[in-house]
């Protein structure tokens, strides 16, 4: 007779974050939340946030020292074809050649430009920070995953080691049995090899909780003892209100990032007409050349002057219209972005909220799947002591219920992870 084996695929679908609990030890309690805090603190990337705002600091900081008078030195020679003259008998030429060497200093009296420019620094810093922030939550997910398997392999390790002990009454029963002459060595041979088969399946899971420890201790930079405690969140009701309003959640960091996008644009809008307004700057210079101010003379003279300058350029040849239009245009991608995400986020919750809906229905089912079991079990297991039925179809039996309860123990588990995924992917805190 074929006997049904235990389901590897309840626990082959990821790796697993339990260890085997050793007695003595203080136990390590688990917090699905605190460590996706964690896996996001310790992303690499995360460092991004202070050099973008290191770097932000520095342009603000060079936009500041435009206030600060600005220094210029400039030295020349040149030979000119024609020098100023006098139409007079007797009049002296200067020189065709010149040299000037002299010391500028401008300072800005007005630019409307200034403020502007600072808030597009600002409204870029806060853009950048907040990509770093979307780049980083798939960290969240990548934690789910390793939680939930790890609930899965825990629960399926439990329901083995039940399945063990049971085995191993029964295993002492055939041997108590066999001595007395009332049953045959196969029994035990039997038994003892469905012990050993079990065992195995024991020994899987532990290697893929081992492994899952030292996964996620890497995500998330934590020390995780050996006996660990898994927090259960309360996922049941949050999952619930959240679904009655999916379409109204704005908690995923992307949507920050829409939002810091617009802000920045609008920033930009503001700095590009800011360009169209004069400016007033005063200036000094002072120098020594041949000839100074007086053009006439024929000496090396020293000399000053100072005074207001005004820039204005109302008359680009439509470059700042252009430029205008173009930022309009960039609004428009980052809404048919935005509206794009919301899109692929609605549909990638459809799954989770199927699941759901399955694995609650599925639960009521188990409960009564392990109720039938049990009878079966049990009744099998009085035709066995009366010798009606082998030791093999009674193993089946026993088999057919740990499934059962393997089954119930998974579905608990997939029914948390579906909550918890769709929680997380709609932006909002699994705690």
């Amino acid at each position: 007779m074929n006997r049904p084996r235990l389901r590897p695929a309840a626990w082959r679908t990821a790796v697993a974050i339990a260890c085997i609990p050793v007695a003595g030890q203080a136990q390590d309690t688990l917090r699905l939340a605190d460590l996706q805090a964690a896996a996001v603190a310790r992303d690499p990337r995360g460092a991004q946030v202070k050099l973008i705002r290191d770097q932000a600091a520095l342009r603000l900081a060079n936009i500041r020292g435009e206030r600060l008078p600005s220094l210029g030195v400039n030295a020349q020679a040149q030979h000119q074809s024609d020098v100023t003259s006098v139409p007079l008998p007797g009049a002296i030429m200067p020189f065709k050649d010149t040299y000037d060497a002299n010391v500028g200093l401008r300072l800005r009296l007005f630019d409307p430009s200034r403020t502007p420019r600072r808030a597009v620094e600002e409204a870029q810093a806060t853009e950048a920070e907040a990509r770093v922030g979307a780049t980083t939550f798939a960290q969240r997910l990548a934690v789910n995953d390793a939680w939930f398997m790890a609930r899965s392999l825990e629960a399926q390790r439990q329901v083995v080691e039940a399945a063990l002990t049971d085995l191993d009454a029964q295993l002492r029963l055939a041997r108590e049995r066999v001595g007395a002459g009332a049953a045959l060595p196969s029994d035990t041979a039997l038994l003892v090899a469905e012990r050993l088969r079990r065992r195995q399946s024991l020994d899987e899971v532990d290697a893929n909780r081992a492994t899952a420890l030292a996964l996620l201790a890497d995500l998330t930079g934590r020390a995780i003892g050996g006996n660990i405690v898994f927090a259960e969140a309360d996922l049941a009701a949050r999952a619930r209100t959240a679904r009655d309003s999916v379409d109204a959640i704005r908690q995923r960091p992307e949507y920050a990032v829409y939002q810091a996008s617009r802000l920045a644009t609008q920033a930009r809008e503001d700095a590009l007409r800011a360009q169209d307004k004069p400016r007033v700057s005063a200036f000094t210079r002072t120098g020594y050349g041949r000839p100074g101010l007086n053009m006439l003379s024929r000496a090396f003279d020293t000399y000053w002057l100072a005074g207001i300058q005004l820039e204005w350029a109302p008359f680009d040849w439509g470059t700042a219209r252009r430029e205008r239009e173009a930022i309009a245009i960039q609004r428009d991608v980052v809404a048919s972005e935005e509206r794009a995400f919301a899109d692929r986020l609605r549909r990638s919750v459809l799954a989770d909220l199927a699941a759901m809906d399955r694995l609650e229905r599925s639960l009521a089912d188990d409960a009564t799947i392990i109720e039938l079991r049990e009878r079966v079990l049990r009744e099998t297991r009085i035709r066995h002591t009366e010798g009606v039925v082998t030791v093999a179809e009674l193993i089946d039996r026993d088999t057919d219920l740990q499934v059962a309860r393997l089954a119930l123990a998974t579905h608990r588990v997939e029914l948390d992870q579906a909550r918890a995924r769709f929680l997380t992917t709609i932006g909002l805190e699994v705690r």
